[in-house]
């Protein structure tokens, strides 16, 4: 007995090691994902470790090197197949989705119905590797910025460290309709983010640590016999220092303004406010909120209650809503005493005093200033001027603005250029591109929605400088927050 129980362990043995001697592995992949892409798309040539700088600097020759991105950007995004190129170039079959052109492998067999599908699927489960790793999923207090792409209702989703798209989670209620995600903020806790709609009346709230949803919340409250007040074109909005609260402006002739529970996930306050309201800021103490007259020529201030208001001319004349200085963006200074405003109809940045209710300082800018951001690290204000021609064959220049001195310097960067953010720990400024028009820069790929992909741009913060990377996203990227 004892004799037959060695000879069946050791006969266990050698069968497991021999079976294991023949097995093979395809660059750390699935099994069956691996033959598909080791035969087809990382060979000599093309997307293998000795041709891929020919092959859009895509190197498939490991699942490690597929998540290193191409010059586009990251054309595999983990759990999300209709937003990864890769599969667009891979499939001829209408069934299964976008089809772009070349097809890939070049000049060989295209892939067969089964094998498109069995790539797709494997990317929607998250594109795991041999073990079941998914990329990018090990560390929830990951560094991540997110910005909203308004054309197709998502938000993309990047990596601090690498500066590559990792997710696209999508968003909204409505199926079918776009909604257009319009601003996206992470609470200053760093746990949430938070996102308002143009064609919804809700506010979406989601986890940071694996951007998964939460919770709808009201934005508007219900009227008797006929559902929830219609206001839609929801545009601004802040979180309270203790990411309890949260306000939203929305963007019409007869605007509204509300104060969310984001705990609680329901409506405090409601009201409504003339002349396209838009921007928005908040008092160092939270006491009052400051909201723009978009078509106008002033700001109204309000009590965080949302009961008083008190409109404050930006140039002198009465508070009036005729289109003149129109501001578009502003936030609160370093000092906890100015407001600097972007005004989009006279190409200037105003800096408004609080405390004597006076502007003093009127700041020349870019054409069309947008959105304005400022990097503790550099003490500069940085703004998009979205319609800037000054530089032949670009649409576009990103205005920095010392805080002490108010000197400006301008730099062309991207097409059509709105949304900002600052990444403080890589030294960087991100600059969305909208580039919804016709004779911007032709998109890699096509979109799964109807619209040209914009794409993003990086600036070096010390040197001021354009990086040469650019990654392509989904239709018009237009606002961006990073987690703190």
């Amino acid at each position: 007995m004892r004799f037959l129980i060695v000879y069946l362990l050791f006969s266990f043995f050698f069968s497991s090691c021999k079976k294991d001697v023949g097995a093979v592995n395809h660059g750390n992949y699935p099994e069956d994902i691996g033959r598909i892409i080791n035969t087809s798309c990382s060979v000599s040539g093309c997307h293998d470790s000795k041709s891929f700088q020919a092959a859009s600097d895509y190197d498939l020759s490991t699942w490690e090197t597929m998540f290193k991105g191409s010059k586009s950007g990251s054309p595999v995004i983990p759990f999300n197949s209709k937003f990864s190129a890769f599969c667009y170039y891979i499939n001829t079959y209408p069934e299964l989705g976008l089809q772009n052109t070349p097809v890939m492998p070049l000049n060989k067999k295209a892939l067969s119905f089964d094998e498109v599908k069995s790539v797709k699927e494997w990317i929607d489960k998250g594109a795991p590797d041999l073990d079941g790793k998914i990329k990018w999923a090990d560390n929830p207090n990951r560094k991540k910025l997110y910005a909203v792409n308004q054309g197709c209702d998502v938000v993309t989703v990047f990596d601090s460290e690498t500066q590559l798209p990792i997710r696209y989670i999508e968003v909204g209620t409505k199926a079918g309709v776009i909604e257009a995600p319009h601003q996206l903020r992470v609470s200053p806790d760093g746990n949430y983010w938070y996102v308002i709609f143009i064609n919804n009346n809700v506010m979406q709230k989601y986890r940071c640590s694996d951007d998964a949803f939460v919770a709808n919340i009201p934005l508007t409250p219900m009227a008797a016999g006929s559902g929830t007040v219609d206001a839609g074109d929801w545009n601004t909005f802040l979180i309270t220092k203790d990411s309890k609260k949260a306000y939203c402006v929305s963007w019409t002739p007869l605007g509204k303004v509300c104060c969310v529970d984001l705990e609680n996930h329901t409506l405090l306050n409601f009201i409504t406010l003339p002349d396209n309201p838009h921007a928005i800021a908040i008092s160092s103490d939270e006491s009052k909120i400051y909201v723009g007259a978009q078509t106008g020529n002033f700001i109204n201030e309000i009590d965080a209650g949302l009961s008083n208001i008190n409109q404050l001319s930006l140039n002198g004349s009465p508070p009036n809503g005729a289109s003149s200085l129109d501001p578009h963006d502003m936030i609160l200074s370093p000092n906890g005493i100015e407001l600097v405003i972007t005004c989009q109809k006279t190409n200037e940045v105003r800096i408004f005093n609080t405390q004597t209710s006076s502007v003093t300082a009127v700041i020349n800018v870019g054409k069309w200033p947008q959105e304005i951001v400022y990097s503790s690290s550099t003490d500069q204000y940085f703004v998009t001027c979205m319609y800037d021609d000054s530089t032949p064959g670009s649409m576009g220049v990103i205005s920095r603005i010392n805080r002490v001195g108010n000197a400006v310097t301008n730099l062309t960067c991207g097409f059509l250029p709105h949304g900002l953010a600052v990444d403080e720990k890589k030294k960087l400024l991100y600059v969305l591109s909208r580039n919804v028009q016709t004779n911007g820069p032709a998109p890699h790929h096509s979109s799964l929605c109807a619209g040209r992909n914009g794409f993003v741009n990086f600036i070096n913060l010390n040197t001021f400088t354009v990086l040469s990377k650019k990654y392509e996203m989904s239709v018009d990227p237009y606002f961006i927050s990073a987690r703190p």
